[in-house]
């Protein structure tokens, strides 16, 4: 097997989990834009129309326009230089003295200005709508040119000596820009989702640093509602914060790590009833541990319930459990409980890098580019899509980046109660992020791109929430697929397939979040061995497995 040469960097296995300060102002609804004004944070609540400043340290918060909040109401974007103020309003950029708030125009966009940001005599303003971040005179608010902006969201701006720094909500990804062209130098993935601030404190460098970033979004609770019918309801609450970012670019090895996060993972099998069934004779019983990789170390496994005898399968580390005799109605508890680091990771790999790659090691072939698990390649309806996803299309990058496109063109999510063939899921328009997998593997093979599907679990996305329990709905799978000279890459299954017809943020394109767990790669992370005397039965009528996680504390990458 042929290794990829992500190799992640040395990491003492006796790193401790840092102390990070995590900010929630209290009375506030959300937190737009971001700044330093000295030590102080500036942030503006489009929905009370606060202009705040808050202590970083104390989490203390200060209303800097008591007497002009509706002025401030609608804006989304804040910058500070020396004692003044500018703020992206509506189709408008504003400035006002600090000392005394009386904010007036400065000029005035077509489209709805989202972020802003100033540096000397220079202004920054992003604009979704146009898809540009325009650079203008600070003063007479005059154009001096524009650059695309980087994604494909909402973005926010910040910027601090020659880099331009933006944040996109629905790419849940920070970029680093070069000031004076708008060349993209480094992207990183934010441990929460929907980033709407930033602010870049003095001296930092795209090659490892600290930013402070805002996020605002909601979250669903359960309500005591005495007067009710029910004494509880569903609803929703707002939830803004405020998180330093660490991240550090491994340029040689063209990835980028963000905050990490010290996690204990359980994975256990309840043996159920057999009922009236034949006993099993001299059965194993095989679960894949999580593995190391670029975003990922594995610290300790230990076992829970029974002993295991720990046995490599493809290179990977499995735990084996071994039974003389499964009996009716006998039951038994046995699993794992591992120790893992947990990163976020972004490959910053582009189009251009891959275009004089070398062919696929001829070992790939029989291994990565077959139907290997009923994925319905021979049928015409899978091979006229193959074809279709990636017309003449011939940069192995962007032949990847086609078919997942066309496959979120055709299908949409639903939990699903079984697993259907690619043709069938094509046809039926919708999917489980398994049968996403499987259309996305077919598609791919068959246009020559090894692939495989990696997973297993996603711990609970709430970094907040340390030191509970988290249980996670379901399982989950994605996919690696190889590209040659540089390795294996991840991408995504079905959650950046938001918008119906797209365009589709690439987040998760070669980059995952850090509550993704990888285990067991290219074996099956569980498995039943039995001799050909025993009777058919499949692990899902023998056991309920039982999985949870708790955060430990956060790392710095």
């Amino acid at each position: 097997m042929v290794e990829s040469i992500f190799s992640p960097p040395d990491i003492s296995p006796l790193a401790s989990p840092q102390a990070v300060p995590l900010i929630q102002p209290i009375g506030v609804k959300a937190l737009y834009g971001l700044t330093l004004q000295g030590e102080s944070l500036l942030a503006v609540d489009p929905f009370r129309g606060y202009l705040l400043r808050i202590d970083p340290k104390t989490s203390n918060l200060e209303i800097l326009n008591p007497r002009h909040a509706e002025a401030f109401e609608g804006a989304t974007g804040v910058a500070c230089w020396q004692d003044r103020v500018w703020v992206a309003k509506d189709h408008g950029i504003f400035v006002t003295p600090l000392a005394d708030i009386n904010p007036t125009p400065v000029l005035t966009l077509p489209y709805t200005a989202d972020g802003v940001a100033v540096w000397e005599s220079t202004l920054y303003v992003s604009c979704k709508k146009a898809g540009y971040i325009y650079v203008c005179d600070r003063e007479s608010g005059q154009r001096i040119t524009q650059f695309p902006a980087p994604g494909i969201g909402v973005q926010n701006l910040s910027v601090w000596g020659d880099y331009l720094w933006c944040c996109d909500q629905l790419e849940q990804t920070v970029y680093c820009l070069d000031r004076a062209t708008g060349e993209l130098v480094v992207k990183m993935l934010t441990p929460f989702p929907t980033p709407t601030g930033l602010a870049v404190p003095p001296r930092t460098r795209p090659e490892s640093g600290t930013l402070w970033v805002a996020y605002a979004n909601e979250e669903p609770y359960v309500r005591d509602d005495p007067n009710g019918e029910e004494p509880y309801e569903l609803t929703f609450r707002d939830r803004t914060l405020i998180h330093p970012l660490s991240y550090h670019w491994y340029e040689d090895a063209n990835y980028c790590r963000t905050n990490g996060y010290l996690m204990e993972m359980t994975y256990v099998e309840e043996i159920d009833a057999l009922e009236d069934a034949i006993p099993l004779q001299n059965v194993e019983w095989r679960i894949a541990f999580p593995t190391t990789t670029d975003r990922q170390v594995v610290r300790s496994v230990e076992p829970v319930g029974m002993p295991f005898q720990e046995v490599m399968q493809n290179g990977e580390r499995v735990a084996s459990y071994r039974f003389d005799q499964l009996d009716p109605h006998e039951r038994h508890l046995f699993g794992w409980k591992a120790l893992v680091e947990v990163y976020g990771i972004k490959y910053q790999l582009t189009p251009r890098q891959v275009e004089s790659a070398p062919a696929l090691p001829p070992e790939f072939g029989p291994r990565y580019l077959i139907d290997d698990d009923e994925l319905a390649m021979h049928t015409p309806t899978i091979q006229a899509a193959a074809r279709d996803s990636v017309g003449t299309e011939t940069n192995l990058l962007r032949q990847v980046l086609s078919i997942r496109n066309y496959v979120y063109d055709k299908l949409s999510y639903a939990v699903t109660p079984a697993i259907e063939t690619p043709d069938v899921v094509l046809q039926r328009g919708r999917g489980s992020c398994g049968e996403y997998v499987g259309l996305l593997l077919a598609l791919m093979r068959l246009n020559g791109i090894a692939c495989r599907t990696v997973g297993r679990y996603k711990c609970p996305g709430q970094a907040d929430q340390a030191g509970i329990y988290l249980e996670p709905d379901f399982n989950h799978v994605w996919i690696e697929f190889y590209l040659p000279g540089f390795g294996w890459l991840p991408m995504e299954s079905n959650p950046d397939d938001v918008e119906d017809g797209g365009p589709y943020p690439t987040r998760f394109f070669m980059g995952l979040p850090w509550w993704h767990v990888e285990m067991g790669k290219g074996i099956p992370f569980e498995k039943l061995i039995r001799p050909e005397n025993n009777p058919e039965v499949r692990l899902g009528d023998l056991a309920v497995n039982h999985m949870r996680f708790k955060i430990l504390g956060e790392l710095v990458p």
